[in-house]
């Protein structure tokens, strides 16, 4: 996905941990890690095998509690309002919708819990919205604020 290994590396630079939620199966995560990432792998990266699916908001608890944070302290980037959003909302985080295909350029569409707290076209926009919204300064120990990601195939 374009931008990915930018977000990441963003990311990295202010050791800010990334996590991963996806319908995928634990062969194609690992296969993702081992063939298309540079990066250090997303931690931790929940298949399909984690229950409950999203929309239910465990997976993304889960995340926080595996780093010791409050769910305030994260925030879920997606491209699903129905699902990321309302996962992402339903567990008390900020939630980035990714919309690369201006499906929700009508946005009368996100309301109550599929309603995000920012909509973005591409990947390349979060680091911008990251450093001129959030202070996005995270700490080697997985302290401070954290970003949950969703891929394009999770959802």
């Amino acid at each position: 996905m374009p931008g990915l290994l930018e977000l990441c590396s963003f990311l990295e630079s202010k050791h800010v941990p990334r996590g991963l939620v996806t319908r995928n199966v634990d062969t194609s995560v690992k296969c993702f890690h081992d063939n298309h990432f540079t990066l250090t792998p997303f931690w931790p990266a929940l298949s399909r095998d984690f229950k409950p699916y999203k929309p239910n908001p465990g997976a993304l608890l889960h995340i926080c509690q595996q780093w010791r944070i409050l769910p305030q302290q994260a925030i879920m980037i997606g491209d699903s309002a129905r699902d990321d959003v309302v996962a992402g909302n339903r567990a008390g985080m900020d939630t980035i919708l990714l919309d690369t295909t201006g499906a929700y350029a009508d946005q009368s569409s996100l309301q109550g819990e599929m309603n995000p707290t920012h909509i973005v076209s591409s990947l390349a926009q979060i680091c911008e919205l990251l450093q001129h919204e959030y202070s996005c300064q995270g700490s080697p120990n997985i302290t401070g604020p954290v970003t949950v990601t969703a891929t394009e195939s999770s959802s």
